[in-house]
């Protein structure tokens, strides 16, 4: 078990910048902070060794541990007002349960309770909700207090992945409960062979009983939770709630529920079946003398966009009994009256008024911070971690670093090359679960999973969050990431299960270590600086790098890349699999990725029909190929291959003899292997590779200057390019044409250039042979030309 996880409130920092640093000590441990520079995060005993620099600074001391809990699960939050509680009452809303109980059939699966639409507080047993019971059956509950529960069951197991529309209704008077469930079916939204397989009769309830007047409580009004306290000793407030102005305390809620929910109403009296199908399906038209007894009908399709941004849920009634979004639940979603004639949300928002809820969802920790580090003038830029440890012990149980950046002083640059981060890949693969979830784990590597201390607690501790390559407990994929949360598999020392050596942040270190041996002077920014400063951050940089894996990007990091380049930029493209998936930053808080799925692409899941436009700016999600924009339009290749067994090496192609590029073999020999080494796979092109293709963007100007070869049969091609499955055609390795990593240089406007290995693995090869070897005297003689004054040869 881990001992100790922690987390801050930001990647990257300027002098004069505050981060803050939250810390969870399991069993309320004393620890040890000391910040430390990280040069090199690769424990491999073949490379160089795992280097850090410890750095003197007010944060270095003890600290008393405290346990910090994350309360995962997405819900809606109307706080508790007068008129809440009222004596009779009708609540109502359209569901699509994606885990509603026990059964034989997918994610169908015995999860407990989970609340609809709740005025409950379960520790009292007061109030009044609409619950799916363990058994997958619709029921209402009214109580008392403890021991005076009613509770009414429809005894008839809701169907996963059909929409329902139910209701409850309660009239204080006779003491009469009315409970209804019923089916909605089309064409689009479950199927009408669902319809024909599953009768009415056999999905669809109305029940009557009797029950006491509920009693009244303080819990808030729930939509996909229930309230089990009412103050968990959290609140919400500013960031991205803007509309709660003052604190609002978030109850401990449980109960979390699975599913969509549409147009959830509550009224102030019980209704007839008649009222409640007519408030459904609108407010605005139903009668004068219904709206006028309507506590509140929230419309979850209202400013979607904008909504999200504020993560205010709209109440349309004169009530205005606005509420919170808690945990990111799941934006621009089809609802039950979807027709499949538009599949973009702000084409026909009516028919996207639903939001997907999940029991794991995670917006934020939301823990309290136990101290902060202000980054002081003159700290050099680069990559530092807060090291935390109990009883000064360097174990996986009692170790934690929280990896932060540190930017030269805003405005400015400190050198003539910069090192852009590829942090929005970071929260992608943030916390995934594949290799104890995944099936195809073991094939893709080729091996058995290796798995650290971390990847088994995060097995246990789903409440940690997920990532965009996860899958929801219901089956639906994650498209929402955020980095307010300890990211155990972004450490230093952590070694990916899915590779032979390092991936992401670690991999990266394998460049940052090389360009300290080397001498070379850089500044380092992160994806999310440059999606807020665009050109104005490049511009200041004769040089600039990617990391290894720069997959996921945003609409203004494209545009920056490409502005540079025409501007005069010299530019390396150190990785594969760049600039692939579009990525998409909350519009108020850029610690919030959002990534869809679309119908192609190497990829985990895929998004539902209509479900492919991003929620945060509404643009069509997925590949950037799929917008016109594939990656060989900014780095000249396109990601062509991967496979996670081995690596292998580059042979020079006759372009690299000509005038414009020999200067960057200088001191390699004509018929030289480039890269039959490496701390990635034991080679310089593997996991991930990209190819030169003219038919696809690649400039008409580019040189070719190496190509691999020798690449296992288990490195296959990407699936977006293949057509038709046919036995024998699209083989993995060398039988494959489309199976190789090409080496490019090209020239852009004013005196720019890029330079692109097309590898994953080619920064894993620079350390070998302590740093005396062809990859690293390739790189050397390119970043020394293109940092030198004048046009290039």
């Amino acid at each position: 078990m881990l001992r100790i996880t922690g987390y801050s409130d930001r990647y990257s920092a300027c002098p004069g910048d505050t981060v803050q640093f939250y810390v969870n000590s399991e069993k309320a441990e004393r620890y040890q902070a000391q910040l430390v520079r990280v040069i090199h995060g690769d424990t491999n005993p073949e490379g160089p060794g795992f280097k850090e620099e410890e750095i003197d600074a007010p944060v270095n001391k003890a600290y008393a541990g405290r346990q910090q809990k994350i309360h995962g699960g997405s819900y809606v939050l109307v706080p508790d007002t007068a008129g809440l509680n009222p004596g009779s009452f009708t609540l109502q809303a359209f569901i699509f349960p994606t885990t509603p109980g026990p059964g034989p059939h997918g994610y169908c699966h015995d999860k407990g309770m989970q609340g609809i639409v709740t005025k409950w507080h379960a520790g009292k047993q007061t109030g009044f909700g609409l619950f799916i019971d363990e058994s997958g059956c619709l029921v209402a509950k009214i109580g008392a207090g403890k021991g005076k529960v009613t509770t009414v069951s429809s005894d008839k197991p809701l169907l996963r992945k059909v929409w329902y529309l139910v209701a409850v209704s309660y009239d204080a008077a006779s003491g009469e409960v009315v409970l209804y469930q019923e089916p909605v079916v089309s064409n689009t939204n479950g199927g009408l062979g669902m319809a024909l397989l599953h009768p009415a009769s056999e999905t669809s309830a109305v029940v009557t009983a009797k029950s006491a007047k509920p009693a009244a409580n303080d819990a808030p009004l729930l939509f996909a939770a229930a309230t089990v306290a009412s103050d968990a000793g959290r609140a919400i407030q500013g960031g991205h709630y803007k509309e709660a102005v003052d604190p609002v305390p978030l109850p401990e809620q449980g109960w979390c529920y699975n599913g969509k929910i549409d147009r959830p109403r509550m009224a102030g009296r019980a209704l007839a079946k008649s009222e409640i199908d007519a408030l459904a399906r609108g407010f605005a038209g139903c009668p004068g003398e219904l709206r006028n007894d309507v506590l509140g009908a929230w419309d979850f399709h209202a400013s979607i966009t904008k909504s999200v941004a504020t993560c205010q849920i709209v109440d349309v009634s004169p009530n205005r009994r606005h509420g919170f979004a808690i945990n990111l639940p799941v934006r621009g979603m089809t609802g039950y009256n979807w027709t499949g004639d538009e599949i973009v949300y702000h084409h026909a928002p009516e028919e996207y008024g639903a939001i997907h809820f999940h029991d794991d969802d995670i917006d934020d920790a939301r823990w309290s911070s136990d101290f902060s580090f202000t980054v002081p003038e003159g700290l050099k830029s680069g990559v530092y971690s807060v090291r935390l440890r109990i009883g000064g012990k360097s174990t996986p149980e009692t170790e934690d670093y929280i990896p932060f950046f540190v930017r030269p002083p805003k405005g400015k640059a400190t050198a003539k090359m910069a090192f852009i981060v590829p942090t929005n890949s970071y929260m992608a693969y943030s916390n995934d679960n594949l290799a104890t979830n995944s099936v195809v784990a073991e094939l893709l590597a080729g091996r058995v999973p290796i798995m650290n201390a971390s990847d088994l607690y995060l097995n246990e501790h789903r409440e940690y969050g997920l990532s965009t390559y996860s899958c929801h407990s219901d089956g639906s994929g994650v498209c929402y990431s955020s980095r307010l949360r300890p990211i155990l598999n972004m450490r230093p020392k952590y070694r990916h299960w899915l590779s032979p050596s390092l991936w992401q942040f670690n991999a990266d270190l394998h460049l940052t270590d090389w360009l300290e041996q080397m001498g070379f002077d850089y500044d380092v920014h992160t994806d999310e600086d440059l999606d807020r400063e665009g050109l104005a951050l490049l511009s200041r940089y004769r040089v600039v790098l990617t990391g290894s894996h720069p997959e996921y990007s945003s609409e203004r990091m494209l545009d920056a890349y490409e502005a540079y380049q025409a501007s005069g930029g010299r530019w390396l493209y150190l990785g594969a699999n760049g600039f692939y998936w579009c990525s998409q930053y909350h519009p108020d808080n850029g610690n919030i990725i959002e990534v869809r799925k679309g119908e192609a692409g190497t990829r985990a899941w895929t998004a539902n029909p209509g479900e492919y436009n991003n929620a945060f700016d509404g643009k069509y999600g997925g590949m950037w190929r799929a917008r016109g924009r594939i990656p060989s339009k900014v780095c000249g290749l396109t990601f062509t291959g991967y496979g996670f067994d081995v690596s292998s090496y580059y042979r020079r192609e006759p372009d690299s003899l000509r005038p414009e590029c020999k200067w960057m073999f200088n001191g390699i020999g004509e018929n030289e292997i480039i890269g039959d080494f490496g701390l990635v796979g034991g080679g310089a092109a593997g996991l991930e590779i990209d190819r030169y293709d003219l038919e696809f963007g690649t400039p008409h100007n580019a040189f070719l200057l190496a190509r691999s070869e020798g690449h296992t049969d288990l490195m296959m091609q990407v699936n977006e390019e293949i057509h038709f499955t046919v036995r024998g055609y699209y083989g993995g390795g060398d039988e494959n044409p489309m199976i190789r990593a090409d080496m490019i240089y090209y020239k852009t406007p004013n005196d720019g250039a890029v330079f692109a290995p097309g590898s994953l693995a080619w920064c894993g090869a620079l350390s070998h042979n302590n740093y005396d070897n062809n990859v690293s005297r390739l790189m050397k003689n390119v970043i020394k030309g293109f940092l030198k004054a004048g046009p290039l040869p």
